[in-house]
C-alpha cells in the first residue's frame, strides 16, 4: 500500500529562498475550492532573496502590498502584475527576513486537464487570486504536499522578465524540471 504524500508544515518554508525554490520542484500543490481538489505538481520556481535583490518587491521596504513577505515562511504572497495577472508566490525564511518563491509553472494531475504553463495561467486555472494572500499555506484550502517524486534533471537559469533588476538580472535564480512540458518560457 502506498503511502499518501504529506502535508508540508513551517518548518519546510522557514529556510532560505534558493533552497526553498529549488526543493519546491516536484512538490505538490493543493487548491481545494467549491468542494473540489485540483493538485498540480510544481515545475518551474524563482527565489527572489530579500532586499537587497532589486528584482525582489521587498527592495523597495515593506508597503501594504509586500507586508505579507516580511512575515514568518509558509504563507501565499498573491499580486496583481500589469493590471491582469496573478501570481503565487509562497513566502520564505522567517519574519524580517523578507523572501519569496514565485511559482512559475506546474503540471495538472489526476486527469484534470489545465494549461499551467506560467504564472499567470497556474494562478486563473486554480482560482488563486489576491483573496488568498497571506493565508497560511498549513491550512486546508491552499497547501503543498511532499512529494517524492523529484526531478531526473533540475536546471538553473536566470529568471524571467527582470531586465530592471541591474546586476540581479542575470542572477541564477529560477529553477525548473528539464523534462516537464508545463515549462512556462525556454530553457536557456
Amino acid at each position: 500500500m502506498a503511502t499518501r504524500p504529506k502535508k508540508l508544515g513551517h518548518s519546510f518554508y522557514r529556510r532560505h529562498s534558493i533552497d526553498l525554490a529549488r526543493d519546491l520542484i516536484g512538490k505538490i500543490l493543493v487548491r481545494r475550492v467549491d468542494s473540489k481538489e485540483y493538485r498540480a505538481r510544481i515545475v518551474e520556481t524563482e527565489a527572489y532573496v530579500g532586499t537587497h535583490d532589486l528584482a525582489c518587491h521587498a527592495s523597495k521596504g515593506c508597503t501594504r502590498r509586500t507586508q505579507v513577505m516580511f512575515g514568518p515562511g509558509g504563507h501565499a504572497y498573491v499580486y496583481l502584475i500589469y493590471g491582469i495577472h496573478e501570481m503565487l508566490n509562497i513566502v520564505a525564511s522567517v519574519e524580517s527576513d523578507a523572501q519569496a518563491v514565485l511559482i512559475r509553472a506546474a503540471e495538472p494531475m489526476d486527469g484534470w486537464k489545465a494549461n499551467l504553463s506560467g504564472p499567470g495561467k497556474l494562478t486563473q486555472a486554480l482560482r488563486i487570486t489576491r483573496a488568498l494572500n497571506g493565508i497560511d499555506l498549513t491550512g486546508d484550502e491552499l497547501f503543498l504536499l511532499d512529494s517524492a517524486a523529484a526531478p531526473a534533471r533540475l536546471v538553473t537559469t536566470k529568471r524571467v522578465g527582470v531586465d530592471y533588476a541591474g546586476e540581479w538580472k542575470d542572477a541564477p535564480l529560477r529553477f525548473f524540471d528539464a523534462d516537464s512540458r508545463a515549462v512556462s518560457k525556454p530553457k536557456t
